[in-house]
């Protein structure tokens, strides 16, 4: 499946427009418990762990909007946005949020 975050796919007109679709991936609070754990990986201002483990987040949740959009029968997923946000009491949550347009090409 194509997943872009413009709104065209050079080439592939779109035939049909299926509907918005998301995915969506929360680390919790004991990811963040291990991440302060091995703070000391941090290297230049960045830090390993924490890249890894917001990298897996991006991964689920572009997975399940895939997902979701071949439930619907769709080619394509145009005009992708990520969002990061953090939640939960204290911001002991972190979300990664991926969304858009579930289409099927010509």
């Amino acid at each position: 499946m194509l997943i872009s975050t413009t709104n065209i796919i050079e080439g592939h007109p779109v035939r049909t427009y299926l509907g918005i679709v998301t995915g969506e991936a929360i680390m919790g609070a004991n990811i963040f418990r291990d991440l302060f754990a091995g703070i000391r990986d941090i290297v230049g201002g960045r830090s390993a762990a924490w890249e890894k483990e917001i990298q897996k987040a991006r991964e689920v949740a572009l997975q399940e909007m895939e997902s979701r959009a071949q439930m619907l029968g769709a080619d394509a997923v145009i005009g992708v946005d990520l969002d990061y946000e953090v939640v939960g009491q204290n911001g002991s949550m972190m979300m990664v949020t991926a969304s858009g347009t579930a289409v099927k090409l010509g």
